[in-house]
Order: C-alpha cells, then sequence, then structure tokens
C-alpha cells in the first residue's frame, strides 16, 4: 500500500494541521510516512500545501509531483493540483470554497460542501476534519482512532477540549461518502 496525498488550501484552513494527523496516525499504526510542508510567507491567508506519503514499505522521497489523492480547500488549489491527480486517483473538494467540478473522467471527483457542514455543527474550523474523514472512510488507509489519537500531537494541550467536535467531524466526513454513489 502507497498512498501519495497533496492537501492544499489557503493558510489557516487547517491543512497543515491535516498533514501532521496523517503522518502522527501513520506513525500510530506503524506505517512508514513523510510530511512536507510549503506555505508562503504569509501566516494566515497565504498559500499553503502539504505532501503526505503513507506506506507499508520505506519511502523513497517525501516529494510528490503525481499524488494519488488531492484535497482541496480552494480555487487556487483546485486549478494547481486537479490535473496532477494521476489517473485512477481521487480528488476530495470543498465545494463550499471551490466552485468548480472536475471534468476528469480518469479518476474520481467528490464535492463536498465541508465549511457549511462545519458551521452547521458550530465549529467552522473543522471543514478540513470532515474532508479527512470521507478520505479515511474512502481509502481505509488509516483508522479514526488513530487520528483521534494524534490529534493530543496536533493540538496544543489548552485545545484538547476540541477533540469532540473534530470526533464528531470526521464522522459526519465518513457518513457523506457512506451515502454517496459514483452515479449520483
Amino acid at each position: 500500500m502507497l498512498e501519495e496525498i497533496i492537501i492544499a488550501g489557503f493558510g489557516g484552513q487547517g491543512v497543515m494541521s491535516m498533514g501532521q494527523l496523517f503522518a502522527y496516525a501513520g506513525l500510530h499504526e506503524g506505517k512508514n510516512v513523510s510530511w512536507l510542508p510549503s506555505y508562503g510567507p504569509e501566516q494566515r491567508g497565504g498559500t499553503a500545501n502539504c505532501a503526505v506519503v503513507v506506506s507499508d514499505e520505506p519511502i523513497g522521497s517525501p516529494l510528490v509531483s503525481s499524488p494519488s489523492t488531492a484535497i482541496v480547500l480552494n480555487i487556487p488549489s483546485f486549478e494547481k493540483f486537479e490535473p496532477k491527480v494521476r489517473p485512477g486517483g481521487l480528488l476530495l473538494t470543498n465545494s463550499s470554497l471551490v466552485g468548480k467540478k472536475s471534468l476528469r473522467r480518469d479518476i474520481t471527483a467528490i464535492e463536498i460542501d465541508a465549511t457549511t457542514m462545519a458551521n452547521e455543527l458550530g465549529n467552522g474550523r473543522v471543514a478540513n476534519m470532515i474532508l479527512l474523514g470521507a478520505f479515511i472512510e474512502l481509502t481505509g488507509i488509516l483508522s479514526q482512532d488513530s487520528v483521534i489519537a494524534s490529534l493530543q500531537h496536533v493540538l496544543s494541550p489548552e485545545k484538547n477540549h476540541l477533540i469532540a467536535v473534530n470526533r464528531f467531524a470526521l464522522n459526519k466526513g465518513a457518513a457523506i461518502v457512506q451515502e454517496w454513489s459514483p452515479t449520483k
């Protein structure tokens, strides 16, 4: 098993946190992982992306030029990474902020209204966790339990009270893809 993932959006959308969660959860499950962040000089609002590789085998390079999955949270990230998803790959899009649909027929493209759903949960900052829950449900690459356990490493101790809403967001993302079918 080898999964090469690009997560991309604006700073402040939890792009780096998602990448770190992948890495910690993968380590928690005994997998080989790499996490390579890339972001502009702005702390919030600038572009941000990270490449994550999760594998049962040793990882040759942390660089990901043709991801098996792209999780995109804004239009510039959609435009940059949608064409790079390898044939047979997966594109997860936060349709709340990306008003475009992929026209590619050689990938699985799923649009999730993650920001709207996160706001309905009472915390707009968990849109990334809804997308992560969907990804985990679709691929089975990591368990939700590993991701929840990893939140304690990613969140600062004073934010551990947010673990419950993050768990709920993961479950929401999983439920969305359980209802999804490629013919919809």
